[in-house]
């Protein structure tokens, strides 16, 4: 069944930019500038994003701008509604995001899915049509989306930068309660902590992330205080309790010890999130043990 799909808002956001929640999901976003709408992320499923599209069509009073979609990045939750774009709107996204796209394990993700869920079974894996490389700008006029490549969570994320309106759509290289890091390599680790830099020194008014229905900037510097205890306290232990596979279990390494918990999480949610710390511990883990390493070689010489 697919999740309902409706249109909100933020306190202060401003009224060209539409949030397109798809239940406790997902967040799109819709931007509406003088020149051209434009769509970031496609859902879950095509059914999905043809509603949210008859929901703006109805919200537009029938004005038919040309529309330009944006991919984020390839995680299925964000571009497999990408088929009901198909031959209406340009797709765009990060040059890495066709490499995601063409690997044997983007099909096995969605046979896996197609098997546990019906409403995956009409999805088809839609490639955008135009990619680049580093940055890209979309000139609408009044407003300029600048689209910022954001590596970390994936190696494909971009987050959406309007420097008018100092909003950042910041899709999953911001989360609430914490972001995931894309493996548990130390190279993945350092990526996400500088893609979380660079959207703080952004100073955005509003940071608007694709999950935990919140518009606040403190949720970036949140983040980045996550990781950055998470790196003391995995600095401050013995070479040997680097290896602990129960260290997420441990005092002061268990995901509460780190982030409040929000009061109203459903377990599922909050499984998912302690699977995140899984992920992270040991990119940080992976991160110190690269460290002491570094620091023999240099004292043997």
């Amino acid at each position: 069944m697919n999740a309902s799909v409706d249109l909100c808002s933020y306190p202060q956001l401003d009224e060209r930019i539409v949030i397109i929640r798809a239940g406790d999901e997902v967040d799109a976003v819709f931007v509406r500038t003088e020149r051209f709408n434009v769509l970031i992320d496609t859902l879950g499923t095509p059914e999905q994003c043809r509603l949210a599209l008859d929901l703006l069509d109805a919200k537009e009073e029938g004005k038919t701008p040309p529309l330009i979609v944006v991919n984020s990045h390839m995680d299925w939750d964000h571009c497999w509604g990408n088929a009901a774009i198909s031959g209406r709107a340009p797709i765009i996204a990060h040059a890495a995001a066709l490499d995601r796209l063409r690997d044997p394990s983007a099909l096995r993700i969605l046979r896996d899915k197609s098997s546990q869920e019906s409403r995956f079974r009409n999805v088809e894996l839609t490639a955008p049509d135009i990619s680049f490389f580093g940055s890209m700008a979309l000139n609408g006029g009044d407003l300029t989306l600048q689209l910022i490549h954001t590596p970390g969570h994936t190696p494909d994320h971009i987050a959406v930068w309007i420097p008018e309106l100092r909003i950042c759509l910041a899709v999953d290289a911001v989360e609430y309660p914490i972001p995931e890091v894309w493996s548990k390599s130390a190279d993945d680790l350092r990526l996400i902590r500088t893609s979380l830099e660079r959207i703080r020194d952004l100073d955005a008014k509003l940071v608007i992330p694709a999950h935990g229905k919140t518009s606040s900037p403190s949720i970036v510097t949140g983040n980045l205080s996550y990781f950055e205890t998470l790196s003391d306290r995995v600095g401050g232990l013995a070479e040997s309790e680097l290896a602990d596979p129960r260290l997420s279990q441990a005092g002061g390494f268990r995901l509460e010890d780190l982030i409040a918990r929000p009061d109203d999480m459903p377990s599922d949610a909050e499984a998912f999130y302690r699977n995140c710390h899984e992920t992270n511990l040991g990119a940080t883990v992976q991160a110190r043990i690269e460290e002491l390493k570094r620091g023999d070689r240099t004292g043997r010489r």
